[in-house]
């Protein structure tokens, strides 16, 4: 907004007439429907503005069924800290990458993103999203795990993530507002010790949503969120009612340690003498 109106005030100093148009390299509006029915009705103008703007999520179908979906508002990667890679316009809205790789099982399965010359320096980069469905007898139910990330560069650069905080029931999606190697992360891409090349990436996934099983009707089912119901913020808040609390019931016990007097000095009769025992 400050550069837009700064070039502006330019333009009307110099008394220039000019016509703007505004362009934008992704919407900032985001709908996750992933068909479009083509119907005549009347529509709200925010429903048509939203609708306009949104882009489906990636799907990888294998024969006649969907297998995975993946979706993200920014899906961004830097390269030894100077060179960052935006991959968001290539994977959702002009699709130039390369899902062929993907593997679809009922127990494993792998999200291959391959790219051509998507920054100058890099001729080929392979993004891989390996995740597996198991049975856990504790919960007595399957599980689906996000278990890690992997970057291909060139064909034989290979930096490995450990994937923490990423799993929902088999029959549930996944979704994290901010999933990368930034520790303020809920979602975090932890580097693989064993792996030297892990350390010259950093990833940055917004508004990540994905399910690798149990997918019906080429749509996302029910999200299991990365935030936990006990927020810090929830947290906090107990914290200081549990605070206030001990200091209100603190107050009420030494009011009702406060005693009045049961003897009176008479005015008309002998002083008042209270011995220092009582």
């Amino acid at each position: 907004d400050k550069i837009i109106g700064r070039v502006t005030m330019d333009l009307q100093e110099q008394g220039i007439h000019f016509s703007v148009i505004y362009t934008a390299v992704r919407p900032s509006r985001i709908s996750r429907r992933t068909d479009v029915v083509a119907e005549l009705r009347r529509q709200l103008m925010a429903a048509e503005e939203e609708e306009s703007s949104s882009y489906p999520p990636l799907n990888v179908t294998i024969g006649n069924d969907t297998c995975i979906l993946f979706y993200a508002s920014n899906f961004s990667l830097k390269a030894n800290n100077s060179v960052l890679i935006d991959l968001t316009n290539a994977t959702f809205l002009a699709q130039n990458v390369d899902i062929s790789a993907s593997e679809c099982t009922d127990s494993n399965t792998t999200l291959s993103l391959k790219y051509t010359r998507p920054v100058n320096g890099i001729s080929s980069l392979e993004i891989r999203f390996l995740m597996t469905n198991k049975f856990y007898e504790v919960s007595a139910r399957r599980w689906s795990t996000l278990d890690s990330v992997e970057i291909v560069q060139d064909g034989d650069k290979l930096a490995k993530f450990i994937v923490s905080g990423i799993s929902a029931p088999a029959e549930y999606s996944f979704h994290c507002q901010l999933v990368g190697t930034s520790n303020l992360y809920p979602a975090r891409l932890d580097r693989d010790p064993s792996n030297n090349e892990a350390k010259n990436w950093d990833v940055f996934i917004s508004n990540l949503q994905i399910q690798g099983f149990n997918i019906i009707n080429n749509q996302f089912s029910y999200a299991s969120d990365c935030t936990g119901f006990f927020t810090p913020g929830i947290w906090m808040g107990l914290v200081t009612s549990i605070i206030l609390l001990w200091i209100l019931t603190y107050g009420i016990h030494m009011i009702m340690q406060l005693t009045t007097n049961n003897r009176f000095d008479d005015p008309k009769g002998p002083a008042l003498s209270v011995p220092q025992t009582e």
